[in-house]
């Protein structure tokens, strides 16, 4: 068992049973994530459309392939063949946009809606307020072609970590009052994304479903491969 291999199972002992392992394997070689898989880990999360595309096609095993970046509208067409959750729709414009592709392919595309809850301007996502105002358009609802299934997060960098917790728990406390509200009926709507490599064990704290994990498993990132 190689150190990837072994990091997979020391995070999945670290983990309650009902949360999903999202292995992030940006910038890493398909070797890496092939070594992953030997572990059973059959989940990846990738911050680029292009390269989740290179990817999927290079490995044509039954891989859920997970979008968790900044997705730009005219990129979504490349990805839709091939992602199996959209962590990130941030605007009812990606919405829609997400909407009409997968109609025009034949597919129902499962998404996360992605809450803006970290201090940086820099991140993305819906405020409070932005969420329930599109929550509120009659529109929203004839998107037949989308599933929402919970929402996604990402905290503030810091060592601070009371201020990650706040966050985190600003979100489930959000996820529980757009359940109640808006998506009772919808049996899907139950995942929470939110924790990675160094504030996973606070997202669990706090109720987090899925965990988005990458350099305690492939080790750091690769920064040269990252600017391309």
């Amino acid at each position: 068992m190689n150190v990837i291999q072994q990091n997979i199972e020391y995070i999945r002992q670290s983990i309650p049973t009902g949360v999903t392992l999202v292995a992030v394997s940006k910038t890493k070689p398909v070797a890496d994530i092939k070594e992953a898989m030997k572990a059973g880990q059959q989940i990846f999360g990738e911050n680029k459309v292009q390269e989740l595309v290179v990817k999927a096609k290079e490995i044509n095993e039954p891989v859920k392939w997970h979008m968790i970046g900044h997705l730009q509208t005219n990129k979504v067409k490349l990805l839709l063949p091939h992602v199996h959750l959209i962590h990130s729709v941030e605007s009812f414009k990606l919405a829609r946009v997400i909407n009409a592709e997968a109609e025009k392919i034949g597919k129902i595309i499962p998404c996360l809606l992605q809450i803006h809850i970290a201090q940086e301007e820099t991140k993305f996502g819906f405020s409070e307020e932005e969420v329930l105002s599109m929550l509120q358009l009659p529109e929203f609802y004839s998107l037949k072609n989308i599933e929402v299934h919970g929402l996604m997060g990402m905290a503030t960098y810091t060592d601070e970590m009371s201020v990650v917790r706040k966050e985190f728990a600003f979100l489930r406390m959000l996820f529980e009052k757009l359940k109640t509200n808006y998506f009772r009926d919808n049996p899907w709507f139950k995942e929470l994304s939110m924790g990675m490599s160094n504030d996973y064990r606070i997202a669990i704290d706090e109720g987090t479903t899925m965990i988005r994990i990458g350099s305690l498993i492939f080790g750091e990132r690769n920064y040269k491969q990252t600017e391309q």
